[in-house]
């Protein structure tokens, strides 16, 4: 399908990719030192008798060597060395003041035995385990209440060995919820960077009600047909910083959270000031970038850019659904490029399960001042599924620059939403029809500094304010 540009749509792009470079506000946090600072103590996990033959239990080897450094918390702080090996281990937590390094040929592999994961109580933002009533299984590496933690290497690998967790999914035999690979809680000053993750029984990276984390630099991997296996999942969390990662999961790539339904709710921790760059991947049952479903205390403040989706269901989507509550704002994604794509944007308002009948129906989420900015994209199946909520439509949602080479003949449908486009093709639904330019750019969440003169009309001229 082809559309006809003005000479005032080409003009607007020339401005835009000429003279606008922008930086992501507030973005100090992704400049932090990644492999975080040097510790003055140092020791390695075969002085507290582990053995990486992939066989022995190193549970109580890495319990006894972190209780050992947490004498030095107050002196600077403590490293962790794991070396080339095998290392079979179950759950163990980290301190404050800890940098885990693990060796380029080191691999910390999970437990089969699910005794060795404890149970734990639910997330309160979440009133029970995700998948169950109840509790939920602890992760392989857990820290909770810590400040300035560090798990780096140089590209050491973290397998979860999950198929086992996997396989009791699907036979609806589990008793509670599966385990994350890496959970940190309730902590500030979090790196994790150069490793690769492997295989995680849940969700991979889990930073829940934290500050100050990055994620840089780490390739995570799982079977495309393994559930729930998303890559990183920023959950409650401010100030996160998520850069140069390749995923390939059986789900969402990266899923912006912050509680579910009434818990979420009354918890009331919201997920913001989130920079996703230079992210590469694919998956065939999730997306590469998704925003809830569980986003009842709120998301707002997303940046993401320079992003890569290939041979994936969906690329950037937002779930949500009645009883959720919550709000999604001030949602800026710019850059895309997808080859092979189901659906390059969708918004999905029926992700209807709840954790228990006491949800409130009436709670609707507020949807709003969501930009899509320069998106290319072959082989792309749908342009996009956009559709809010009866009685609760989603507002100023605006899409620039976007050009999709699509196979279906219905490339948009959009039901309850209200907003704006300017350069889209295949030509976009009628209620995102209203041009951007010269009205609504301010409706617009990150584009208001591009203002429209109307001096300088004749001439086609967009003028960047100061």
């Amino acid at each position: 399908m082809k559309r006809s540009f003005s000479l005032v749509d080409v003009l607007l792009v020339l401005a835009f990719f000429c003279h606008i470079q922008w930086a992501v506000k507030g973005s100090s946090h992704c400049k932090q030192n990644a492999s975080g600072q040097l510790r003055p103590h140092s020791v390695t996990i075969t002085e507290f008798g582990a053995v990486g033959d992939g066989v022995t239990l190193n549970t109580k080897a890495f319990q006894n060597a972190i209780f050992y450094l947490n004498s030095f918390a107050d002196k600077g702080g403590a490293k962790l060395f794991v070396p080339a090996g095998r290392w079979l281990t179950g759950s163990f937590d980290l301190i404050s003041h800890l940098t885990l390094w693990l060796d380029k040929d080191a691999v910390i592999l999970g437990s089969k035995n699910s005794d060795d994961w404890p149970v734990v109580d639910p997330l309160p933002s979440y009133g029970r385990g995700r998948e169950l009533p109840g509790g939920r299984h602890r992760s392989l590496i857990y820290g909770h209440n810590l400040t300035d933690v560090v798990i780096t290497g140089d590209n050491g690998t973290i397998d979860g060995q999950g198929s086992v967790w996997w396989n009791w999914f699907r036979s609806k035999t589990l008793n509670y919820t599966r385990p994350h690979l890496v959970e940190l809680m309730n902590s500030t000053g979090v790196v994790i960077s150069n490793l690769t993750f492997l295989n995680s029984p849940f969700w991979t990276i889990h930073p829940v009600y934290c500050s100050r984390v990055i994620v840089q630099n780490v390739t995570i991997l799982a079977p495309l047909d393994s559930p729930n296996t998303d890559g990183i999942d920023p959950d409650s969390s401010s100030d996160v910083c998520i850069e140069d990662c390749y995923i390939s999961t059986g789900d969402d790539l990266i899923a912006i959270k912050s509680g579910w339904d009434e818990y979420g709710i009354s918890f009331a921790r919201p997920s913001t000031n989130i920079i996703i760059r230079r992210l590469i991947g694919h998956n065939r049952n999730g997306s590469g970038i998704a925003i809830g479903s569980e986003m009842s205390g709120g998301v707002s403040e997303v940046f993401a850019e320079n992003l890569y989706f290939f041979d994936s269901s969906t690329a950037i989507i937002i779930k949500t659904a009645r009883g959720r509550g919550g709000y999604v704002r001030n949602i800026y994604i710019s850059n895309v490029t997808l080859a092979g794509v189901d659906t390059a944007i969708r918004f999905n308002s029926n992700f209807s399960q709840h954790p228990d009948e006491f949800y409130d129906p009436n709670a609707l989420p507020v949807i709003e001042r969501i930009t899509v900015k320069d998106v290319t994209g072959d082989n792309i199946k749908v342009a996009g599924l956009l559709k809010g909520i009866e009685g609760d439509s989603f507002h100023h949602v605006c899409l620039l620059n976007i050009t999709l080479g699509v196979t279906s003949e219905f490339p948009w449908n959009c039901s309850y939403i209200q907003g704006y486009s300017a350069l889209v093709s295949p030509e976009i639904c009628g209620p995102l029809k209203e041009s951007i330019y010269p009205n609504h750019s301010s409706d617009c969440y990150h584009l208001s500094n591009l203002l429209w003169s109307p001096g300088n009309q004749n001439r086609g001229s967009w003028l960047l304010s100061s």
